[in-house]
Formats: structure tokens, sequence, C-alpha cells
């Protein structure tokens, strides 16, 4: 019976995994720490600004550059309005886009769009109020 090797375990008898860089020069740009510490999760962008260079005597190893970004401040899609049939949010232009929620099973087409319509309706009057 042939033994059947999964990704992981083929990358490691050829001694590294696939996606992995053994060596690299990284340079970080934070804002919460002067340096990165153990086991804290940052947020940010990594960006690989060369790769490795081979020559007789000297290696050069891929370099990459981490920047920390600040965390959302605003929720990016805040939901005006929240109703059994639909929601509605507001895009970041303010514009309002409706969201429609499944069909309940058992409900006709028709009885839907009703309901639908009056969720609409409902939420303009809302708005109006506010």
């Amino acid at each position: 019976m042939k033994k059947v090797f999964n990704a992981n375990e083929t990358a490691d008898l050829n001694g590294w995994h696939k996606n992995t860089d053994l060596a690299v020069n990284l340079k970080t740009v934070l804002l919460s720490d002067t340096s990165m510490r153990t086991g804290k999760e940052y947020q940010g962008v990594l960006r690989r600004d060369w790769d490795a260079e081979m020559e007789d005597f000297r290696c050069r190893d891929a370099h990459y550059t981490f920047t920390e970004t600040l965390p959302w401040a605003t929720k990016r899609n805040p939901r005006v309005f929240n109703g059994r049939y639909i929601s509605i949010t507001r895009r970041s232009d303010g514009s309002l886009r409706p969201n429609f929620k499944p069909m309940p099973a058992g409900m006709s087409v028709d009885n839907y769009a009703f309901e639908v319509y009056r969720e609409l309706r409902g939420a303009r009057e809302v708005k109006n109020e506010k």
C-alpha cells in the first residue's frame, strides 16, 4: 500500500515549508511600541521590498517592511434600520443600501415583496423622524 503525504509532511521531508522564507531582513514601522513584543499581534501591512540575492561570497536575504496601521475607528457600514425582512446600511459616501434577508420557508414571493415594501416605508418614516 502506498503512503499518501499531505503538503506539510512533504515539505518537512524536503526541509522547509512551501510558504516559508528561512532568512529575511525585516524592518518594522510601529505606532504602539518601539520594537515588536513576543506574542503580541499587530495589525498592518507586510511588503516584500526585494528578493534574495546569492553571490559567491556574499548573501543578501530577502527584505520585508512591516508598517503598523491604526485599527478602524468607525464601523464601515453602520446599520440604519434592522427589520425582519431587510436591513439598511449607510455607505461611506452617505448613500443608503437595502440588504434583503432570506425569504422565510413557506412564504409566497408576493407576500415577501409586500412585507419588504412595508419595511422600506417604515424605515423611511423612521429616518424622517430623526
